[in-house]
């Protein structure tokens, strides 16, 4: 049975990642997470012979060690990450102590388990490292990130996502560590962190609370549904090419208004006669996000063309999934929301 070690899996895609391989079979998860915020164990299946968690930083090159010989993993799958914008801008450190350090820290420790590795297991062994293309910045009306486009990140997370990305490249051609690198756009699905639009917007609308848009609305994103995403991931470890970097989007461009309305509509037909309907009348503008990317949009297809991975999921399709998951959830909601996070405005600056 193979053994991957993954860090962050308590996240949202973290979690997906880690229920998709226990139910397949054949591998053995070590499920290195903080369990901060955003981290929980209520998305993961029980710990068994396919899935351990195990509590604790990924910047804690002790236990990192100790795991690493323990369990003699063929592959690392780095998820670890403070992934909120407007967090990163209530607290940049935070994200730079995780995301940045935290990495490093991670591939020193890579570094020397890998070489003290067989022949064998050395040709056999992978890192994989999970970002975002938010790295990329802002794009026009026109155009796409491609995996040769430049970094120019624009808020405190994608700075420390950038900077991690570099440091994992900078591990291959300077160690020779077998890295690969994916840059995903927005995901959405069940089990997300309801600070995120999709959920925050389904739960507020469930309650009756206003629906807040930043700005006019007409920023834009590529939308992932996130079980299409772990698939990429999973293509990328089993025959990526070492050194390379693969974008994995979802062909789903869209505007935050026009994700809001779409919410508003699905859930005024799957859950007719609540209290405030229609649905975009709790429509709130708000003041934007400071730098806030203008528009992302994915060119995935590297990733179609060299490993034959396309999206499966088509958005409306994607959203009513994951809109019915919350409803059908109220006790994961409930508990997820008995932390410090009230779905609060964050990452206002000032």
């Amino acid at each position: 049975m193979q053994t991957i070690l993954m860090t962050g899996g308590a996240g949202f895609i973290g979690s997906c990642f880690v229920r998709r391989a226990v139910a397949r079979g054949g591998v053995r998860i070590i499920n290195l997470d903080k369990l901060t915020y955003a981290g929980n164990p209520d998305s993961l299946p029980p710990n068994g012979e396919r899935h351990e968690l195990v509590v604790g930083d990924i910047g804690d090159g002790a236990l990192v060690r100790q795991l690493l010989e323990k369990y003699q993993p063929s592959a690392i799958v780095n998820f670890a990450a403070e992934s909120h914008v407007d967090r990163s801008i209530d607290g940049p450190l935070a994200f730079v102590e995780t995301n940045v350090l935290g990495t490093c820290r991670l591939l020193e420790e890579v570094r020397r388990y890998y070489g003290q590795l067989s022949a064998e297991l050395r040709a056999a062994f992978r890192f994989l490292h999970v970002s975002t293309d938010e790295v990329y910045g802002s794009l026009g009306a026109e155009g796409l990130f491609t995996e040769t486009t430049s970094y120019s990140p624009n808020s405190p997370y994608s700075a420390s996502k950038a900077a991690s990305d570099h440091f994992v490249r900078a591990y291959h051609h300077t160690y020779g560590l077998p890295v690969l690198i994916t840059n995903c756009s927005n995901n959405y699905g069940p089990f997300q962190f309801p600070e995120k639009l999709i959920p925050l917007m389904i739960l507020n609308a469930l309650e009756g609370k206003p629906l807040p848009v930043y700005g006019d609305g007409l920023n834009v994103r590529d939308w992932l549904f996130v079980e299409d995403h772990c698939e990429a991931i999973e293509t990328v470890l089993a025959r990526g090419v070492i050194g390379e970097c693969y974008n994995v989007g979802g062909n789903n461009e869209q505007t935050n208004i026009n994700i809001v309305k779409t919410i508003c509509s699905t859930m005024d037909r799957l859950r007719p006669g609540l209290a405030h309907s229609p649905c975009e009348s709790l429509i709130k503008y708000v003041k934007d996000r400071p730098g806030h990317d203008r528009r992302y949009a994915i060119d995935a297809s590297k990733i179609a063309r060299e490993l034959g991975w396309q999206p499966k999921q088509d958005f409306q399709s994607g959203l009513e999934k994951t809109i019915q998951w919350y409803l059908d959830n109220p006790a994961w909601v409930e508990r997820v929301q008995s932390g410090k996070y009230r779905r609060e405005r964050l990452g206002l600056s000032d």
